[in-house]
Parts: structure tokens; sequence; C-alpha cells
């Protein structure tokens, strides 16, 4: 029982203290309220959405620094998207982000096949593939994200929904830059090679040499071949060779397919 001589002195009884805990929790509560994000109320058929159309476009001064910070960690944009190639896991971003600015100063459209990424130069287009349900997608990259270990791209609600990544959150996903001034194929022709061209089978490109490195790895005990590190602009590329035909590095990929590596292609040099 509260002690009514400490009431009439202006002391506090247990009851006010607990409220005026609860005011104070709630009040806490309302000042570092931050909106969640998630999906719009208007959600979208995924039938009906078209992909990004590449397009030669200048790479943006303001969305490309040479380097930058988030967290402590200091990130460095590729001078060049060409040959980027990567796998990990692929999130997305909507209505918490919707309508502010982007890396690219454009304002962020969560309907739009749109995507941010860490170090590609902006804007770049890139095909996403799911690995879990095969779905692709063309998207354009104007931002930048996710700043998450394990994450390499974050799709925008509409690339989510299309790819399938709406429903599970994240997914496994291969991105791979698209070269609007080159050919869709870069595959060498079937009657042979340039001359003095060497050959290779390029098993993976990476922003990061420790993923390239890792990669390295996996290959030298998978095959007795030469195994390298081309390194150009800040992209890892790994090959295997020089090879002595072009069928002899379709036959290599083929050997490699089972054990998850698909998406090695000849390369000439």
């Amino acid at each position: 029982m509260a002690d009514p001589r400490a009431i009439a002195r202006g002391g506090t009884s247990p009851a006010r203290l607990l409220l005026g805990l609860a005011v104070a929790l709630l009040l806490s509560a309302c000042g570092s309220f931050e909106p969640r994000d998630g999906a719009p109320d208007r959600h979208i058929d995924p039938s009906t959405l078209r992909d990004a159309v590449p397009k030669h476009e200048p790479y943006s001064k303001y969305g490309n620094p040479r380097s930058y910070q988030v967290g402590g960690k200091t990130y460095y944009v590729l001078d060049d998207h060409s040959g980027y190639h990567e796998r990990g896991l692929a999130s997305w971003y909507g209505t918490k982000f919707h309508g502010r600015r982007t890396s690219s100063g454009e304002p962020y459209d969560m309907y739009a096949m749109t995507a941010a990424h860490k170090t590609l130069p902006i804007p770049s287009y890139v095909e996403v593939t799911n690995l879990d349900n095969d779905r692709k997608a063309i998207l354009r990259v104007n931002d930048r994200g996710p700043f998450i270990d394990g994450r390499i791209i974050d799709l925008s609600y509409a690339a989510a929904k299309k790819l399938g990544v709406y429903d599970t959150g994240t997914a496994r996903v291969e991105v791979r830059a698209i070269d609007v001034l080159k050919p869709a194929s870069t595959r060498p022709a079937d009657d042979g090679v340039s001359a003095g061209g060497r050959i290779y089978l390029q098993v993976g490109a990476f922003s990061d040499r420790l993923n390239a490195e890792q990669m390295l790895s996996r290959l030298i005990g998978l095959t007795e071949k030469n195994v390298l590190i081309n390194s150009r602009q800040q992209i890892y590329r790994v090959r295997i060779g020089p090879l002595a035909s072009e069928q002899d590095a379709r036959q290599l990929a083929a050997r490699l397919s089972p054990h998850g590596i698909d998406a090695a292609h000849v390369v000439t040099e």
C-alpha cells in the first residue's frame, strides 16, 4: 500500500510509476517508428509484366562514384558491366522506398522492371534467372543495394513478382550483365575460331575476388587442366585453358555440368 504522506508530499505511487513508464515507452516507440517495407495494396499479374528493353545509355555521373561506404564497408563501382556474371541471393523492396530517389537520381518505381546492385555501373541491364524455378527477367539496374551479406541484387516489387521471388522473400539467382553493343550470343561459331585466338572455357565472372578464388579452388578438384583468374576492369573471370579446340571446351563444359557448373561458355582471346 502506498504511504499517504508520500503522496501528500508530491511523491509517486507504484501505480503512477507504472503509468509513467507505459507512456514513456509509447512515446519512444512513436518517435522511432519507421514504416516497414512490403507489397502495395494493388497487386499485379506477373503474366502482364514485360522485361526492360536494353538500350545503350551513358553511365550516370551521379550514380557512379569511384567508391562509396555503407555501414563502415567500402564498395568499388565497376568501370564496366561487360562480362559480369554471378550467383547469389536476391531480395526485393517495395512500398517503403516507392517514390524515393534512387542512386541514379530517378524516383524508385516499384512497378517498373528495375533492380539495385552494389557495384554494377548505373544504368546497366541484367538478365536474372531464378535458379529455383528457372524464371527469367531482364532488368535495368538504377539503384544501389542490397547491403546485406550474401545478397547480390535487390529486385523491384514487379521484378520479384515476375521471377517468383515475391512469394519466398529471397531466392537463389544468377545475374548476367547484358552488353547491348554486342550480339545476344557471344559463342564462337562451330566452324572454327579467330586466327591466333586462344580457346578458354569461362566458368564465371565475379566482382568479388574471393568468390573467384573459391570457384578456382573448386575447379582444381574437378579437372586436371590449367585453371586461372583473368582480372580486368575489376571483374575476375575464372577460366580453364588454353584448350586444344572449341570441341574440347564444350566437352569439358558437359563434364562440369553435373557438378552444378552449368553456365560455362567458350571464349577466345
